[in-house]
Formats: C-alpha cells, sequence, structure tokens
C-alpha cells in the first residue's frame, strides 16, 4: 500500500450546521517516546454519521482511537465532544461521556462469563435498565444468551466480536468507536458484523468505523478519512472514495 494519493486538504463537514457536530479533532499529535505516530489529525463527525478511517497498516488508526478514548496521551491538540472539551478528561470520563469503543483484537476477559463481560460494559452507569439493554444485547446476537454463562474465552473469534461491540454497547453510547471489527474473520462472519453495523446505523447511531477491510467500510459508511502515516490525506463520501483510483489502486486492489 505504498501508492501515494493525489489529495486535497481534509477539511471536515463545513456544511453541516455547527449544532450537528458531535466530535470535533483539530490538530490531534501523539507519540511513541520520540516516535510521532499521528501528526496534526484533524476531523468531524456529525451526529447520526457514520465515518470510516481507513489506511495501510501502521498509519496511525489504532492510534488514533486509542487517544480519541483517553488511553494513549495526546501531546498536542484539541477533542471536543457535544460541545465540551474533553482533551484532558480521562478514559473513563470519556465513556462516561459516551465514547464507547470495541478494540481491535476484541480484548473480551477470557475467565469471565459473557453476561459479566456485558455488566463491565455498563461499569460508568448508574441507572436501572442495566439488565434491559443486556437483554436488547442478546436480541441483537442470541448465541451471546445461548452461551451467556460461559467464559468469554470460550467463545470463536466472530463471537467474542460479537461480544466485544455488544460491550461496547452497553455503555450507552453517544460515538461507537469501532476498531476493526472484521479482523481475522470468515467471510459470512464478516457479513454479519456488517450488518450489525447497518443496523446500528439504521438506527441513527453515530459511528467511527477503522477497517483494513476498505470496500466494506466505504460502502457502509456516509463520509470517510484515509489516513496515511499519522496524517489524513484524503477525505470524502464513502462512494465518492469507493471511485477514486488512487484509493481504489493502493486499498482496494483496483
Amino acid at each position: 500500500m505504498s501508492a501515494t494519493l493525489d489529495t486535497t486538504p481534509a477539511g471536515g463537514i463545513s456544511a453541516q450546521p455547527a449544532q450537528d457536530i458531535l466530535l470535533k479533532v483539530s490538530g490531534m499529535e501523539s507519540a511513541y517516546g520520540r516516535i510521532k505516530a499521528l501528526k496534526g489529525i484533524s476531523l468531524e463527525i456529525a451526529r447520526g454519521e457514520t465515518v470510516a478511517l481507513i489506511g495501510a497498516n501502521g498509519a496511525g488508526k489504532t492510534t488514533f482511537l486509542r487517544t480519541l478514548s483517553g488511553v494513549q496521551p495526546m501531546s498536542a491538540g484539541k477533542i471536543e465532544f457535544d460541545g465540551k472539551d474533553i482533551s484532558r478528561l480521562r478514559a473513563d470520563q470519556r465513556v462516561a461521556r459516551g465514547i464507547c469503543q470495541s478494540p481491535e483484537g476484541r480484548m473480551v476477559f477470557g475467565p469471565l462469563s459473557i453476561e459479566d463481560n456485558l455488566r463491565l460494559g455498563a461499569y460508568t452507569r448508574k441507572d436501572q435498565e442495566i439488565a434491559a439493554d443486556i437483554d436488547d444485547i442478546y436480541g441483537m446476537f442470541p448465541i451471546l444468551h445461548t452461551k451467556r454463562h460461559l467464559p468469554a474465552g470460550s467463545l470463536s473469534g466472530g463471537q467474542q466480536q460479537m461480544l466485544a461491540i455488544g460491550r461496547a454497547l452497553m455503555g450507552r453510547p453517544k460515538l461507537l468507536l469501532l476498531d476493526e471489527p472484521s479482523m481475522g474473520l470468515a467471510p459470512l462472519l464478516v457479513e454479519e458484523i456488517f450488518n450489525v453495523i447497518r443496523m446500528l446505523k439504521s438506527k441513527g447511531m453515530t459511528i467511527l468505523l477503522v477497517e483494513q477491510n476498505a470496500f466494506g467500510a466505504l460502502g457502509i459508511s456516509d463520509r470517510a478519512y484515509v489516513l496515511e502515516i499519522g496524517q489524513i490525506t484524503l477525505t470524502g463520501t464513502g462512494q465518492d472514495l469507493k471511485e477514486n483510483e488512487s484509493v481504489r489502486a493502493a486499498y482496494l486492489g483496483m
């Protein structure tokens, strides 16, 4: 994926009214020691949008999500979420504000039961509707209900991905971050996961999708950003980027 894109500056979604912007990231930088992984990323996501972030391995996609979640330190920049500056908030405080992530590699708690994993997704909540939300997750993923008392580590890769998404949804996200949800899955399971994303999108959930399956990600997204070596190099609608010759050559194998 070494092709250089003929790019235009990524300027976000200026056509959207300001009150509709849920997330605005300005000049985000992050580093691992002396290695700068993110080099001034700026992007916006409107409420109810599904936005894809695509790029090759090592481009900084997961680092961006980790920085957005508060797990990875941000060395420069600003994050505004739902009208508030959250740049200095801890990770748990960002979850409480409504930024919930299904991480790369699923990261389920293997020894704990499936149901306990789901309950952990609601650890910032104090309301009385957690049990009802667990039932909703079981309705979405019936296999999790069937195996709810089993250790999460006993699940297949696809089932663990369902659990990771379900756990993130238990936080009642205003913004759902999905990091490589199709990684390592068989084609039928990939389609099942993408159907779940389509369903969430149809319900109006705001989603930021990081995916190496660029074709699938662009097909499901309202807009997308291309990330190369820690920088946004191109942005447009999902359909526009699917038809972009540079994107097709670099990421779609066409």
